[in-house]
């Protein structure tokens, strides 16, 4: 079973990303399970229909101790199997704390269990790795690899970098690795050769680049997947070749995090600065 995590700036289209490829993946006949770790919960929706999933966090609220896997736990696109974590209410405590108590509940209810027979975990998590909260699938090696998704934006790179560190702090512990970056592009001039450039001098790869396509928008107005939408689209298509560039990598590294005035250099040289 592999354990990956898709991290990423908010608004980077991480959680899009992750439920098409997980849906790329789940077509090739793997059995995986996606773990939303956003307060929002809005990590499974595409490969649930748009179904409204109880959280773990509001379930333990609602029914106390006495939870059944089936209770957190709902089948999407693919046989895919999805859990959200939940938050506390806006305002009050700490969202990350949701990520923990969710994972150490599917650990007691024996959803990693081999009897699963799951070839993929999948972590949705929120943001950077500022939070301890948002780094615990890193930080106590829940998670193996890393893959971050970025575009040519700079508060996006800048995002990237700042995982990258905690990737490199957690490294050594819990024996995490950097899988790749995932362009999902925004259209921003020499964007393919700038996050090209970025992965290499972070020491890993652009293990893909995916195009910019208003199909996405609409599959997610329709509360689907690309691949469940419109299967034979061009853009399933690139769904397709990053689940199996994904299944098929071997590089996973620890990354070489750049100083902030090599990044902003590398953001200039690109014309970024006009």
């Amino acid at each position: 079973m592999r354990k990956i995590a898709i991290y990423g700036k908010g608004g980077i289209g991480k959680s899009t990303t992750t439920q098409n490829t997980v849906a790329g993946l789940a077509e090739m006949g793997n059995k995986v399970m996606v773990v939303g770790c956003d307060p929002k919960a809005d990590s499974t929706r595409l490969l649930l229909g748009g179904l409204v999933q109880n959280t773990v966090l509001d379930t333990l609220r609602e029914e106390g101790e006495d939870v059944e896997l089936e209770d957190v736990r709902k089948v999407g696109f693919g046989g895919t199997l999805c859990t959200e974590s939940g938050g506390p209410e806006p305002g009050v405590g700490c969202a990350g704390r949701g990520i923990i108590t969710s994972i150490n509940l599917l650990e007691q209810l024996g959803a990693y269990s081999e009897d699963e027979k799951l070839d993929y975990v999948f972590y949705d998590v929120l943001g950077d790795v500022v939070c301890g909260g948002f780094a615990m699938p890193i930080r106590e090696g829940k998670a193996q690899e890393i893959y971050i998704v970025v575009s040519g934006e700079m508060m996006a790179m800048y995002a990237a970098n700042n995982i990258c560190k905690g990737i490199v702090k957690f490294a050594e512990a819990g024996g995490v690795r950097l899988g790749g970056l995932i362009c999902n592009s925004r259209k921003v001039d020499n964007e393919l050769e700038m996050i090209s450039e970025l992965a290499a001098q972070l020491g890993t790869q652009m293990i893909h680049f995916v195009p910019r396509d208003n199909v996405v928008q609409r599959a997610e107005i329709n509360r689907k997947t690309v691949i469940d939408y419109e299967p034979a689209n061009p853009q399933a298509d690139e769904y397709r070749t990053l689940a199996k560039k994904i299944q098929e990598n071997e590089m996973l590294v620890i990354p070489k995090p750049l100083p902030i005035e090599n990044l902003e250099k590398l953001l200039i040289d690109y014309g970024l600065a006009g």
